[in-house]
């Protein structure tokens, strides 16, 4: 891999008019990165000199410092001023600023619920249908990536109003390289081999997953993350999307039969270290320290891209512990769907300035810088993979890459009261003893009182 160079020192820009050393790679110094495309959004985005808008987001410390790292090369390309805020309490300011008649130019979304709440009433600006095809033609499952943005406004008709940057996997498997060699074991590659890996796992005497879904007063919500992957691994894209919308009522068949898959996991004393009994009072974060025991409490872990952060220090992805594709079902017939999670950006004026940051978010050159860094993850098939900062993060833009299917993680797509409520609830009650058939009844009724 080649050397990014982080300025220390001013170097030139990309042409005169700021001072490059507010940029953290300089303008050709990393030829993984496309300088060109940068240059080409330049040429097209003249007579904005002097503009200045505000972008209000959830992202402080190190996410605030890695998003603000590309303002500069906004600022240099356009002659415009990007202002950045960030937020602790972004979700309750962006709703009541926007009611007061005060919203920034452009808001971070992390939630598509949230900024379908804002079009409906009438806050968002319409990025329009050229924007909305660009996702679809430039994004790998770039119909899933135009949908999740795309909302009915205040009059009802559909338009295409949060552009997706920065997404998130949830789809993952963690494991130990070396318990699996010692083991004889082999990464799966569909689903029926994961199950099939489970009983042998069970049939040697090993336990083969560690699984707890304590979080406090958010205990549950791991539950959900794998009932969401088994809804997208045995049912359609469009059952998910309906289920998410209570279109299919939670207790339909295919609901129900994803918790039973869930079931079949986490219900079983043989499959799970600790029992079964042990799920629901097991926290999360501590759940995959039985991968690093000796000898091993477990052998797989299924959590998203974060949970590294959990793992004992010292740790290297890669080589102490690896990640692999939740597989999809061998016939092929669900391509290979992922989970996840992502941002988006929504504007809020008619400042040209901001509409035109929308179009710099489009630049592959934009994502590669951030990529070069750390904790970005893109959907964009027009980027040069090699400029990920470390192979673990490449490896995870490639699962995007290869997604048939997107998803967005569909407890966040529910009412606040059922996805971060009722479910997370069901879900502890269903490993508690309950069956998936009263959870699921229980559930849809709690949804009946927010419709």
């Amino acid at each position: 891999m080649r050397t990014v160079f982080y300025l220390t020192v001013a170097a030139a820009a990309l042409s005169a008019g700021m001072a490059p050393a507010q940029m953290v790679i300089e303008p050709g110094s990393d030829d993984r990165i496309n300088w060109q495309s940068l240059e080409d959004f330049k040429a097209s985005h003249s007579g904005l000199e002097g503009q200045e808008f505000n972008i209000l987001g959830p992202w402080l410390g190190a996410d605030q410092e890695l998003f603000t790292s590309l303002l500069p090369y906004f600022e240099e390309a356009t002659g415009a001023k990007a202002n950045y805020s960030g937020s602790d309490s972004f979700e309750q300011q962006i709703v009541i600023d926007s009611e007061a008649g005060s919203p920034p130019d452009i808001a971070v979304l992390p939630q598509p619920g949230l900024a379908a709440d804002l079009a409906k009433k009438g806050h968002l600006k319409p990025l329009g249908d050229e924007m909305a095809q660009w996702v679809r033609d430039n994004y790998a499952a770039g119909d899933s990536w135009a949908d999740l943005g795309t909302y009915a406004g205040a009059d009802g008709s559909d338009a295409f109003y949060a552009f997706p940057f920065k997404a998130d996997v949830k789809s993952l498997v963690w494991y130990v390289p070396e318990n699996f060699e010692d083991a004889g074991y082999e990464v799966p590659e569909t689903y029926e081999d994961l199950k099939a890996l489970t009983e042998q796992i069970a049939e040697d005497g090993e336990t083969p997953w560690c699984i707890g879904l304590g979080s406090g007063g958010a205990t549950g919500w791991p539950a959900t993350d794998w009932v969401e992957d088994l809804m997208l691994r045995i049912n359609s894209p469009e059952d998910y999307d309906a289920w998410t919308t209570n279109e299919m009522p939670f207790n339909d068949p295919k609901v129900i039969a994803a918790i039973e898959d869930f079931g079949w996991f986490a219900k079983n004393d043989d499959f799970v270290a600790g029992g079964a009994g042990s799920v629901a009072s097991t926290d999360f974060r501590d759940s995959p320290k039985g991968l690093f025991e000796s000898p091993p409490d477990c052998y797989m872990h299924r959590q998203a891209s974060f949970i590294p952060s959990f793992f004992p220090e010292g740790t290297e992805i890669g080589l102490d512990a690896d990640f692999f594709y939740f597989p999809a079902p061998a016939d092929g017939g669900l391509g290979q769907p992922v989970l996840g999670g992502g941002t988006l950006f929504s504007v809020f004026s008619d400042n040209q300035a901001a509409m035109a940051f929308i179009d710099f978010l489009q630049v592959p050159a934009v994502h590669e810088i951030w990529m070069a860094q750390k904790g970005f993850l893109t959907p964009h098939t027009g980027v040069n993979t090699d400029a990920y900062g470390d192979e673990t993060l490449k490896r995870m833009g490639q699962i995007l890459l290869d997604a048939t299917t997107f998803r967005f993680d569909g407890s966040d797509l529910m009412p606040g009261s059922i996805g971060a409520g009722a479910f997370w609830t069901g879900m502890v009650d269903f490993v508690g003893g309950k069956s998936a058939q009263e959870v699921a009844d229980a559930i849809q009724q709690s949804w009946t009182t927010v419709k």
